[in-house]
């Protein structure tokens, strides 16, 4: 029962922020949302779920403390990331070819009938 009203205020609190964010604040946020209304209801349910976020982004930068650099380089460790999960999609791939069952050692087709 707890969950359920701690949930609900969580949603509501996000319904509060998500309304006043996309309203005054996106265009602050991003420049390129200046004038951009049509997408924003699509944001909506991104802004209920993550407001915290949103809210601590927003104080952050209207203190001047970091902006927002939109074409920052990537970062020391994403290449090794990337290669790393392209190894491991090569790897669950080899495997999944290497110990996929045998058709022919599968039973047939079972029919199933309602109980009389």
């Amino acid at each position: 029962m707890m969950v359920m009203i701690v949930g609900t205020f969580y949603l509501y609190a996000g319904l509060a922020v998500a309304a006043v964010f996309l309203l005054f604040g996106l265009g602050r946020l991003d420049e390129n949302a200046q004038d951009a209304w049509v997408f924003r209801p699509l944001l909506i349910p991104g802004v209920l779920l993550i407001w915290p976020l949103v809210i601590w982004r927003w104080i952050v930068l209207r203190r001047g403390e970091q902006k927002l650099d939109r074409h920052r380089m990537p970062r020391a460790r994403q290449e090794r990331a990337q290669l790393a999960f392209v190894i491991v999609i090569l790897l669950i791939l080899l495997m999944a070819v290497t110990f996929r069952q045998d058709p022919d050692s599968l039973p047939g087709p079972i029919l199933l009938e309602a109980p009389e």
